[in-house]
């Protein structure tokens, strides 16, 4: 019954990186279009930079998924750098966005809010639940 253990808000929370992994790990194929790439630090990676760094950051999406499925101590650690990444590669985007079509200022927002909250969010609640974790 581990699932009664970690309850619904942590689950929820593995499944969305659950996605967010498989979207990672699919960006090498550019399946939204022909301008997808993999954001680095703020910058959209082309190539060989794609090919690499969405399918790697997939796996850590993936074994940190995995951590917060399976209630591991690690999944704290993942979520902290992750939320970190998160706020950091959102930051330096915005501060030199792509030129082209920009999303409405209200998309813009509600991206970032949710971007920045739903890391944190899953990070501080595996903390609050650390002394549970194997």
């Amino acid at each position: 019954m581990q699932q009664s253990k970690r309850g619904i808000v942590l689950t929820v929370f593995a499944v969305l990186f659950l996605l967010a992994a498989l979207e990672d790990l699919l960006k090498p194929f550019h399946l939204e279009g022909p301008t997808t790439g993999f954001v680095f630090f703020g910058t959209r990676t082309h190539g060989v930079e794609n090919a690499l760094l969405g399918p790697i950051f997939g796996i850590f999406l993936l074994i940190y998924a995995a951590g917060i499925l399976r209630m591991k101590k690690y999944a704290v650690t993942l979520g902290v750098i992750y939320a970190v990444y998160v706020t950091l590669n959102i930051v330096l985007y915005s501060v030199n966005p792509p030129p082209g079509d920009q999303p409405s200022m209200i998309m813009t927002i509600l991206f970032v809010v949710l971007a920045i909250a739903i890391p944190w969010a899953a990070a501080a609640t595996l903390w609050r639940q650390r002394a549970r974790l194997a």
